[in-house]
């Protein structure tokens, strides 16, 4: 949520000339959402890189049996998107509420 409050305060003068220049909020609030989403989403998709990495490992050097299952797998990339989406949202809704004119003279 601080990266994608961050992120919408340093980019207040790009909402504000997107709104200036016809994006609705529905359209400033899904590019945040989806922004928030795909960053989630690779944070997911790293830590199961790293979890299956050092499962591996561990299997190896224990002389123990690993598998992978790809839908606990898919359910966490789900999770990450669906965290990414619900703390995102805020920021995003606060971005889409921005008066257009009051964004273009922010600095």
């Amino acid at each position: 949520m601080n990266i994608m409050l961050v992120s919408v305060t340093e980019r207040t003068r790009e909402i504000g000339l997107r709104m200036a220049v016809g994006a609705r909020n529905a359209a400033i609030l899904l590019q945040f959402l989806v922004e928030a989403a795909v960053l989630s989403m690779l944070g997911g998709a790293a830590g199961v890189l790293l979890g299956v990495g050092f499962s591996a490992i561990a299997a190896v050097l224990g002389h123990f049996p690993f598998t992978v299952s790809f839908p606990t797998i898919a359910l966490s990339l789900a999770f990450s998107a669906a965290i990414g989406i619900g703390f995102g949202y805020y920021p995003a809704r606060k971005a889409s509420l921005l008066d257009p004119i009051a964004a273009l003279h922010a600095e």
